[in-house]
């Protein structure tokens, strides 16, 4: 194995959605030196949070069609039923709910819970409550993206949350997405809700812990097996 090799292998790549952060942090860290150390030190810590908070590692993906991924790193924090929101165009009627939640040490990219063609971006400003609330999914500031998949339209509405106060979003109307494809950003904590279509069958439970573009959230059919593909 190359010693470039194993650079690459070891380091993460960072968003540049971070840098001003990162490179604020360090003028405060230089300015430390020669006013007050502990400033030093504590701007430091910071410089070195903010790396860890925007990385952006690779994920391996599964790559059978028939299934649905996480499109968040967080824990499982609703499964349920529920009118999605109105501005997805999804119509009134009830679909399953999956909601991700993402604390401030969990890896912020969010990625293409399937493959398809995005068909509508909504953005919607609203409240910044605890995104762990379930009544988040209605007063938070939000921005819905709908994928018009194989199997019908997905809705992924990237939720902000109590700290959370700023959704960046990677994709337009009209992209044409693989599965696992990075789609946006929140800072600095906050949620993902996944709304399915009636013929999706939940494999995950409350609690559980997700990982962006691997954890399977539901299975379209019967499909058995899985490969999986790297996404850098």
């Amino acid at each position: 194995m190359s010693v470039l090799h194993s650079i690459r292998a070891t380091l993460v790549p960072i968003r540049k959605e971070g840098a001003p952060f990162i490179a604020a942090a360090l003028v405060v860290a230089v300015a430390g030196l020669f006013l007050w150390q502990p400033l030093f030190w504590l701007a430091l810590i910071v410089a070195a949070w903010c790396t860890y908070f925007f990385r952006d590692p690779p994920r391996v993906v599964p790559i059978e069609p028939d299934l649905v991924v996480s499109p968040a790193d967080g824990r499982v924090s609703a499964v349920v039923l529920g009118v999605p929101p109105a501005e997805l165009g999804l119509g009134g009627e009830k679909r399953r709910r999956i909601s991700v939640f993402m604390n401030v040490f969990d890896c912020h990219v969010n990625r293409a819970p399937v493959a398809g063609r995005v068909t509508r971006i909504a953005y919607r400003p609203g409240k910044f409550i605890n995104a762990e609330l379930d009544k988040a999914s209605e007063d938070n500031e939000r921005n819905g993206i709908v994928l018009d998949g194989a199997h019908g339209p997905v809705g992924v509405v990237q939720i902000a949350g109590l700290v959370a106060r700023r959704i960046v979003c990677f994709v337009k109307e009209g992209d044409t997405l693989a599965t696992g494809e990075r789609i946006g950003l929140i800072r600095f904590g906050s949620r993902l809700d996944v709304w399915l279509p009636p013929s999706a069958s939940v494999l995950v439970a409350e609690g559980q812990t997700a990982i962006a573009g691997e954890t399977v959230l539901a299975r379209f059919g019967g499909g058995d097996g899985m490969r999986r593909v790297r996404v850098d």
